[in-house]
């Protein structure tokens, strides 16, 4: 090990004295640190934040805030929300330091030690894991799940590092915002939820839903506010005589209510298309039995609940007997009360809930004390190294798409033949079953048995089902498989295999060119065959290879088109003309927009008021955002810009694709046009109903109508319509005129 004396003497941190602010800052740490993680070695953060202090010094965040701030809140998260151990307190001090400053891992391991700087060393960003110019995001993840092989805490202080930035987002570009944001949502939070830290996941989740879309965040936040004091309340009296029972019978508990976090209720209202009012589960009643309480005290509750509320059979869930793959424990049951409303209630141990909010990060605390908080443990770090043993994709983007794959979606419970018990994702089939096996189980399948019956290998698994996978001597995949599975190692063992199989072919329409070529002693580079292959809509020349060998396109063709731009040097294609637009960097198409948003005195942000020559856009289709509506701008290949709101499906895919190319708009503060918008309106299927609506519309609001679409089932109608408006504010005049109609019951914006 080398170590650089100039940087030892540089920071000479035994005799370094900080100044008062920064005592009182790192004595905060301290006392943080002493009230939730407990003893903890007071002379190494004090040394580390020292360093942390000194190697920052002079640097400043984007809110004008210095540099040592952000470390030193990221340490705080670590250890009051998340609350491990020492050493990653000081790891999070220090998180920063190899990256941005002059301080190497060899001066972090002589000062802290190894441990420290492997932790540090796999929070650091890395270049090079993947090929592709567009993979920073994907290269920052792979070492994270690298990282976390050796030591989880990487991804712990990962996540406190993204919290407090998302915290502190404000500060930043709009454009950048939602970049982050963006980001987070995809990677960030579906990863907290794959390791149980709920906390951490709600909280990143509402933050990027208020950077994303503010407008809307406030309405569902301002919702849940007005009706707390009333929640509160319904809870008290509807858990009284349950506590009561409970405290009769000598069992320890607290019994809270926790609303679901903003996010999770706007999701719900938008799936469903209903307004706040009627998401009836907008709150869970949880009911937390203290140590030592076990899990069969859990059924004790559940049977005090279920004699005085009726169950609904269909939303019991038992998770406690088969528990979540993230370790998530906990007795699910929903009841009808006695006022007729449905209530979910959520009945664990201290310790589950201590597992259920903190996840990982709370099995790591129970793993020296209990086996089963080891063997909680050796399952994520089995998931991870499952992610890195798989064939790893060549572009950052199948990457990302796999890696998401396993993250946030519903799991099912299946058995092997013997009894073993397996989770998989919702929509499983029996190829990721086997796949789940092992990857040869996977590659042999030939057939496949549920519950002792024959059934296709497309087949949907369910929840209970008993699998077994019949296989045969050779391997058997199939490239049609791709769209059948739902599992990070199906899909990777699959397109592995589409690519040998691509490549082989390839292979073979190369030869067949390099022949050619040979025979009329054309010298043609793959730089300028690129070109021509581009002629003919191909990106690389590796699928025009591909074509050649499945003889999909004749070689003839190819070669003629090759002759002639090797005697004239040039292709003239619309095609080409297309390739030059992508070929602008994003930087040259940023500052086109920057300078246009410039010249109307509105910083980086370019404003939407219907008429601009200097900037061609266009308002997208998939979701007709209207003034006052959160948006977003998206450069499109061709260098026009295309506006969707914040929260529309398609610029959320933008978003994970193609971040790079968003740009900030904003509304002008009064424009001269009208706008298409939306509305769903439901009601009592009555005569006259339609002539009310129309009337309201056409008479009261002088608005006019583009179409209507109605349909009634059973005494009740649903209009879609659409019409013209000035803007949000129009719209929601709109809607709360027609919400004073006799019989319409709900009247939402349509999605």
């Amino acid at each position: 090990m080398s170590i650089n004396l100039s940087i030892v003497q540089k920071y000479d941190l035994e005799a370094y004295t900080l100044e008062q602010a920064q005592q009182e800052d790192v004595q905060q740490l301290l006392d943080v640190c002493a009230q939730n993680i407990g003893a903890v070695n007071e002379d190494q953060i004090t040394k580390a934040f020292k360093l942390c202090y000194l190697s920052h010094n002079g640097v400043t965040r984007a809110s004008g805030e210095p540099y040592y701030y952000h470390p030193v809140e990221v340490a705080k998260i670590v250890a009051q929300e998340i609350n491990i151990d020492d050493i990653s307190v000081i790891a999070a001090l220090l998180h920063d330091t190899v990256e941005d400053t002059d301080i190497g891992l060899d001066q972090i391991r002589q000062w802290f030690g190894n441990e420290v700087a492997i932790i540090i060393d796999g929070v650091t960003k890395i270049t090079g894991v993947f090929k592709t110019r567009d993979s920073k995001q994907a290269e920052t993840f792979m070492k994270l799940l690298l990282s976390m092989a050796e030591d989880i805490r990487v991804i712990l202080i990962k996540f406190a590092d993204r919290l407090h930035n998302m915290r502190t987002i404000q500060h930043l570009r709009r454009e950048k915002q939602i970049q982050i944001a963006s980001e987070t949502m995809d990677l960030y939070a579906p990863l907290a939820h794959r390791f149980g830290l709920f906390t951490i996941k709600n909280e990143l989740e509402d933050l990027c839903f208020k950077t994303i879309d503010p407008t809307s965040f406030k309405f569902v936040a301002r919702k849940l506010r007005e009706k707390k004091e009333s929640r509160e309340a319904y809870i008290d009296e509807l858990m009284m005589p349950v506590g009561r029972q409970l405290a009769e019978q000598n069992l320890s508990f607290e019994i809270k209510g926790r609303p679901k976090h903003i996010y999770s209720i706007y999701r719900k209202m938008q799936r469903q298309q209903k307004p706040f009012e009627e998401i009836y589960d907008l709150f869970a009643i949880r009911i937390i039995l203290e140590e030592p309480h076990t899990k069969e005290d859990c059924w004790r509750v559940y049977s005090i609940i279920t004699d005085w509320y009726t169950p609904i059979p269909e939303r019991f869930r038992d998770f406690i007997s088969v528990p979540k793959a993230n370790g998530y424990q906990s007795l699910h049951t929903t009841v009808i009360t006695n006022r007729g409303k449905k209530i979910e209630v959520q009945i664990r141990t201290r310790k589950m809930d201590n597992i259920a909010e903190r996840g990982l990060a709370a099995h790591w605390k129970y793993k020296e004390g209990e086996q089963s908080g080891s063997d909680t443990l050796d399952r994520f770090v089995s998931w991870v190294r499952e992610v890195l043993d798989n064939p790893r994709p060549d572009s950052s983007t199948d990457f990302v798409k796999d890696f998401q794959l396993n993250l946030y979606q519903e799991e099912i419970y299946v058995f092997t033949p013997k009894g073993e018990l397996r989770t998989l994702p919702f929509n499983a089939t029996p190829i990721d079953f086997a796949f789940e096996i092992h990857s040869e189980v996977g590659e042999r399948a030939m057939a496949a048995k549920v519950n002792d019956k024959m059934v296709p290998l497309r087949h949907k698994l369910r929840n209970g089902d008993q699998v077994e996978i019949i296989t045969g001597s050779k391997i058997n995949l199939n490239p049609d498989w791709m769209d059948d599975v739902v599992t990070h190692k199906a899909k990777s063992r699959i397109r592995q295999f589409i690519k040998q199989k691509q490549r082989k072919v390839a292979d073979i329409g190369r030869e067949i060119w390099e022949k050619r070529c040979a025979k009329a002693k054309l010298d043609i580079t793959d730089q300028e065959l690129t070109r021509v292959a581009r002629k003919f809509k191909y990106e690389s020349t590796q699928g025009l290879f591909f074509d050649l060998g499945s003889g999909s396109i004749e070689l003839a063709t190819v070669f003629k088109e090759a002759k002639k731009f090797k005697s004239t040097g040039k292709i003239d294609t619309e095609e080409d003309q297309i390739q030059d637009a992508q070929n602008i960097s994003t930087e040259q198409v940023h500052q086109k927009y920057f300078d246009a948003a410039r010249s109307y005195g509105q910083g980086n942000a370019l404003i939407l008021n219907g008429d601009i020559s200097h900037v061609k856009y266009t308002y997208a289709n998939c979701c007709s955002p209207i003034p006052g509506d959160e948006v977003l701008g998206f450069i499109s290949r061709n260098g026009d810009v295309k506006i969707h709101r914040s929260m529309c499906n398609n610029a959320q895919h933008l978003l994970k694709n193609e971040g790079d190319r968003i740009i900030d708009v904003k509304w002008a503060k009064s424009i001269d046009s009208k706008f298409l918008g939306a509305i769903r309106v439901i009601g009592e299927d009555r005569v006259g109903m339609i002539n009310d609506i129309t009337d309201v519309l056409s008479k009261s609001l002088s608005t006019n109508m583009k179409s209507i679409n109605v349909s009634s089932d059973e005494g009740m109608f649903e209009g879609i319509i659409t019409l013209y408006v000035d803007g949000i504010a129009h719209l929601d005049k709109i809607m709360k005129r027609l919400e004073r109609l006799q019989g319409v019951k709900n009247v939402l914006r349509y999605e």
